[in-house]
C-alpha cells in the first residue's frame, strides 16, 4: 500500500542521518550518499536540500525559495518534500 505523506507548513525538515549531502566535484552536482549507494540531485532539488538544516520549517524554505527565485514555489517544493520523504532522504523533526 502507497500511502502518500503529506508534509505539513510548520513541519521542521532535516536530511535523513543516514544519508550525507555534498557537492561531489567528480560529478559536478550535489549528492546524496548512503550505505548503498549515490544519489545525484538536481540543482532544484539542492537547493531545498541545502535549507533542510533541521532548524527550518517548510514554511521557512518555501518563504526562502520564494524570495530567492522571485516566483511562488510552493507546490513544487511541497511535491518534491514529499517524495524526498517518502525516498527516506528527508524526516519530519516534528
Amino acid at each position: 500500500m502507497n500511502e502518500t505523506i503529506t508534509i505539513a507548513a510548520e513541519n521542521i525538515i532535516e536530511i535523513n542521518p543516514m544519508y550525507l549531502f555534498r557537492w561531489e566535484e567528480p560529478q559536478q552536482a550535489h549528492v546524496l550518499l548512503y550505505p548503498e549507494g549515490i544519489v545525484k540531485v538536481n540543482e532544484t532539488g539542492a537547493e531545498i536540500l541545502k535549507l533542510c538544516n533541521g532548524i527550518k520549517t517548510v514554511t521557512e524554505i518555501i518563504s526562502e525559495l520564494n524570495d530567492k527565485y522571485s516566483t511562488d514555489v510552493t507546490d513544487s517544493v511541497n511535491k518534491f518534500l514529499e517524495v524526498a520523504h517518502a525516498k527516506g532522504w528527508i524526516r519530519s523533526k516534528s
